[in-house]
């Protein structure tokens, strides 16, 4: 379901104009990690470079990474006494860095052809700032400025799990608990694939996002069921993580949010807003899996485990899992029946992370049968697929704040299964989706765009968090 609602260039040529109105110098504070700005490039013991120079007026500026104290350094080539070199620095993934701009800026000295600036660090920890540099340059005697993208150290992004969370947690804003770029429910599930990435790789660097994320809002329930079951999910990943009852709390007050919207039109299940006028497969598969999913985290439950079995048996009457084991979009109320409305890719992986819960609830081994004919459909139907890889209908145009989610969560769930599984029999798809995307979907930043296949669209936080998901699942 909808709401209503950078290119990766190798160098950019500006005008000198059109980067003092974007960034103009300030004096930046100074950072101190495990060495302070301002450290001398000729005391690095490592010098990576991982972009092509950016050119102008036959001069060559290029931006040196320090992987191992997580520093930089811009340096100028082929050039002439005033030329000048300096590093910017962004804490947003490079879409401002005015308070950190012109950092180290210094000229060619008369005789020489060419300079360095000192070292500046890559990110600020004691501000919790993830950051990326880049090198710009300009010859002494024209306006003209050349800029590098912009890249990062390798310190809290060694592989490309963490590389993936290192370059969502850039859109994490602190002042609201969310991420900016993207929306409520999208926020939701980019928490959860941070939290799953903690879990998975171990590094804890950006555990803060949770009790941050859940410090700045007293509920996580609104008028779109689904945003709810989000949100509670997400807790619940929470409460996995840490063991604080508080995020299992919050998880039980969405399930009773939920709950309040089920009724006996058509039969059950609940609606996917509180307007009451559709009843969505993604808000009732949720419903299916917070249920599951809270009874076996709560000793001596029924009342949940109750819940979770009537949604599975109403998602199978109304047959929005259609003859060829793949779910459409809702019912329709007329009916009662399968609306055979669009198929994406998220509707059919939440069910397979409920059924799993439920079959953990209750032992019933055919669920986990139903959830591997569902998989292996939806895994190999080219409604979803182009050359193998994983697409959502709406990629052929625009698929607007919302859609670019749906893949990310698709690939956690159907990973979610596949563990489940003793013979793990998605693996091999699941990898070939992530080694896709790592290859033709990214820029140099490890930000990701919306289409796997490449190449990158835009990046945004919704995107990233599907490629981290992506991630994540094919560990």
């Amino acid at each position: 379901m909808f709401r209503p609602i950078a290119s990766a260039t190798t160098f950019a040529l500006v005008s000198v104009l059109a980067v003092a109105a974007a960034a103009v110098p300030a004096s930046a504070a100074v950072i101190c990690n495990r060495f302070c700005d301002g450290r001398n490039a000729a005391l690095s013991p490592t010098d990576r470079q991982p972009l092509p120079a950016a050119t102008v007026w036959g001069r060559r500026i290029t931006l040196h990474l320090n992987d191992t104290d997580a520093m930089g350094w811009a340096s100028i080539d082929s050039g002439d006494a005033t030329d000048r070199v300096w590093l910017d620095r962004s804490f947003d993934s490079g879409r401002t860095w005015a308070a950190n701009a012109n950092l180290g800026d210094t000229a060619i000295p008369a005789g020489q052809r060419t300079t360095r600036t000192l070292m500046y660090n890559n990110d600020d920890w004691a501000g919790r700032g993830v950051g990326a540099l880049r090198a710009c340059g300009k010859a002494g005697n024209r306006p003209e400025i050349a800029c590098t993208t912009w890249a990062r150290t390798t310190w809290n992004a060694g592989e490309r799990r963490t590389a993936a969370a290192t370059g969502l947690m850039m859109f994490y804003n602190q002042n609201i608990g969310l991420f900016n770029t993207t929306g409520w429910w999208n926020s939701a599930n980019a928490l959860t694939a941070i939290i799953d990435n903690i879990r998975l790789t171990g590094m804890a660097s950006y555990s803060y996002a949770i009790s941050t994320t859940f410090s700045r809002h007293g509920s996580f329930n609104n008028e779109y069921l689904d945003d709810t079951g989000w949100w509670a999910m997400a807790w619940i990943g929470a409460y996995d993580l840490t063991r604080e009852t508080r995020y299992l709390d919050m998880a039980r007050s969405g399930a009773a949010h939920m709950f309040a919207y089920w009724d006996n039109v058509c039969g059950g299940g609940i609606w996917w807003r509180t307007d009451r006028t559709y009843k969505a497969a993604i808000a009732n598969t949720l419903y299916l899996q917070v249920n599951a999913a809270l009874h076996n985290r709560i000793p001596g439950d029924t009342v949940y485990l109750q819940r979770a079995q009537a949604s599975w048996a109403w998602i199978q009457q109304t047959g929005m899992i259609n003859s060829s084991n793949l779910v459409n979009d809702g019912i329709s109320l007329s009916t009662c029946r399968n609306n055979n409305g669009t198929i994406w890719s998220y509707n059919q992986g939440v069910p397979l992370a409920g059924l799993v819960e439920l079959n953990r609830a209750n032992g019933d081994a055919a669920l986990l049968t139903k959830a591997r004919a569902m998989a292996n459909a939806s895994s190999t139907t080219n409604l979803l697929h182009s050359n193998a890889i994983l697409r959502d209908p709406c990629e052929g145009g625009s698929c607007g704040a919302d859609g670019v989610s749906f893949k990310g969560i698709y690939v956690r769930d159907l990973a979610v299964l596949n563990n489940a599984l003793p013979d793990r029999p998605f693996t091999t798809y699941l990898r070939r989706q992530a080694d896709r995307a790592y290859a033709a979907d990214r820029t140099p930043l490890d930000l990701y765009g919306m289409r796997w296949n490449g190449p990158v669209d835009s990046t945004d936080a919704a995107r990233q968090q599907s490629a981290l998901d992506l991630m994540n699942a094919a560990s």
